[in-house]
């Protein structure tokens, strides 16, 4: 009992410590912000970003994940859009800059067409695994591979309807 009370104290404390160290960096986000010659630009696309997200993303997000989770292979094309969706995020501000870019060696590539065709090297790779998965499993599903998929242990055959000298417990005469 002693040493619950003593984890907890321990608990309580850390997150003291932690509340007090994430006060002060938003404090010194605040002094940031408000260093800068016009603050309110940063409002305006942090309301930007809001609305983006909740009026497009979210939804957009939303509705792909119902649709993959009525699909048979939801798992793979999960992984795969998450894939994809960190690669479109990561490459997507250094495509949408206006003007060259300020550093000669930031986009020294077609990262548009690059992208275009790691997408589909990542779409490829997720529809190969699901062929493969789908050839492993044989025309009748997990349950037609002996030994493998089934949900019953090795060796146990199908179970026999109970006949009447089961049902009494006793064997006849």
């Amino acid at each position: 009992m002693r040493g619950e009370a003593v984890e907890a104290g321990r608990v309580s404390a850390a997150r003291y410590v932690l509340g007090f160290l994430g006060l002060l960096l938003m404090g010194i986000g605040a002094w940031q912000l408000w260093s800068l010659p016009r603050p309110e630009d940063v409002g305006v696309w942090l309301v930007g970003a809001l609305v983006l997200h909740d009026g497009v993303l979210a939804p957009l997000v939303l509705a792909v994940g119902f649709l993959v989770a009525a699909g048979p292979a939801r798992g793979v094309m999960r992984g795969a859009l998450v894939v994809a969706g960190s690669l479109v995020l990561v490459t997507l501000p250094l495509l949408l800059r206006p003007g060259p870019p300020p550093n000669p060696s930031a986009l020294p590539l077609p990262y548009g067409r690059n992208l275009l065709l790691v997408l589909g090297v990542v779409a490829l790779v997720a529809a190969s695994v699901v062929l493969v998965r789908r050839r492993r499993r044989g025309p009748d599903g997990p349950a037609s591979a002996v030994g493998a998929g089934s949900r019953r242990p090795p060796g146990d055959g199908p179970r026999a309807k109970p006949g009447p000298r089961d049902q009494d417990g006793g064997a006849e005469g």
